[in-house]
């Protein structure tokens, strides 16, 4: 067995050795023993090496199955929405929701880490579905990136929210990155109120990292999710908001900005005084990465794909096929 000892210029970081010793075992085909004796390292360190590989998504493994139900729905979906990039997540026949959330968590947490790149920025719009994915994440140091709050988290009966602090927070710490948090209330009294916010100069600092972000990360609203989306369970709108949503329209929301069933945002009055970017940032930047688990979500899934909302989508195949009938009308 040859030594666990690299010669000078195999000396590198463990993410750089990992991707050496996954491309000649996955591109050049070569056994772990030959591969041992290339580099100079042991065996075990070589599978070490090829577990750190996938478990961080340096290597993504995908089973292309012209008859798997996976592929068939993302094609459709393609066929449907050929502007967006779709990956749906495959799920245990008869398994419930909460296994569809952890599975399409997981998903997205291996997607962000594939794309995340030094100095960039990423915004995080906070919600049940973005805390799922913050607890699948791999450890991994990432120089110089900033997690950008997208939304307020404050309401009436606390300033910070604990729940939304800390999803930010957990991003930021899995890739020893620095997080920018957006201390403002969600929704304001008054529109008048925000706006005179919003020429604050600490203020107008987070909204130019959120403009500038190279990935959005977020996923869609709903009352009638099967766990209700947070800013619908945890006090952030009341009787009238609900009432005035309804009769307006509104079926979905990102980052707590509101939009119909066809994807349209402009008139909706709780928009006025919500803390959430224009909708039209999604559409401009190039990675804006939607996470969507739950047939509760079918409805505002759907116009946010009519309203072109996202570049790329992460969908348990259950919630895919909702979606696709829906659209489809049967």
């Amino acid at each position: 067995m040859a030594p666990d000892t690299a010669s000078p210029h195999l000396n590198v970081s463990l993410p750089h050795q990992a991707v050496q010793v996954a491309r000649l075992y996955y591109e050049q085909g070569l056994t772990t023993d030959a591969i041992a004796s290339e580099l100079g390292l042991s065996r075990p360190k070589v599978s070490r090496l090829l577990s750190h590989a996938r478990r961080s998504g340096l290597v993504e493994i995908r089973i292309h199955d012209p008859e798997g139900e996976s592929q068939g729905l993302e094609a459709r979906l393609h066929a449907r929405y050929p502007f967006v990039r779709s990956q749906v997540v495959g799920v245990p026949p008869g398994s419930g929701e909460e296994l569809w959330l952890s599975r399409t968590a997981t998903a997205a947490a291996g997607l962000l880490n594939k794309l995340l790149a030094p100095g960039m920025r990423v915004g995080l719009a906070w919600g049940n579905t973005l805390d799922a994915v913050s607890r699948a994440l791999v450890p991994r140091t990432v120089q110089d990136v900033t997690f950008v709050q997208l939304n307020g988290s404050a309401n009436d009966s606390e300033f910070v929210s604990g729940f939304v602090n800390d999803t930010i927070l957990r991003f930021a710490r899995n890739f020893s990155a620095r997080a920018q948090l957006f201390p403002v209330p969600t929704f304001f009294d008054e529109g008048s109120t925000k706006q005179a916010m919003w020429r604050e100069r600490s203020v107008r600092h987070v909204l130019d990292l959120q403009a500038q972000a190279d990935i959005l990360m977020y996923s869609v609203g709903s009352a009638q999710a099967h766990t209700p989306s947070h800013v619908y369970s945890a006090g952030y709108l009341d009787a009238f908001d609900r009432q005035t949503l309804a009769a307006e329209g509104a079926v979905g929301d990102i980052a707590t900005v509101f939009y119909r069933a066809d994807g349209t945002w402009d008139g909706l009055s709780l928009n006025a005084r919500a803390s959430g970017p224009e909708l039209s940032l999604m559409q401009r930047v190039k990675e804006s990465v939607c996470v969507v688990s739950g047939l509760g979500k079918v409805a505002a899934l759907h116009g946010a794909l009519e309203g072109q909302l996202m570049h790329r989508l992460i969908v348990d195949e259950m919630t895919a096929r909702a979606v696709l009938e829906m659209g489809s009308g049967t």
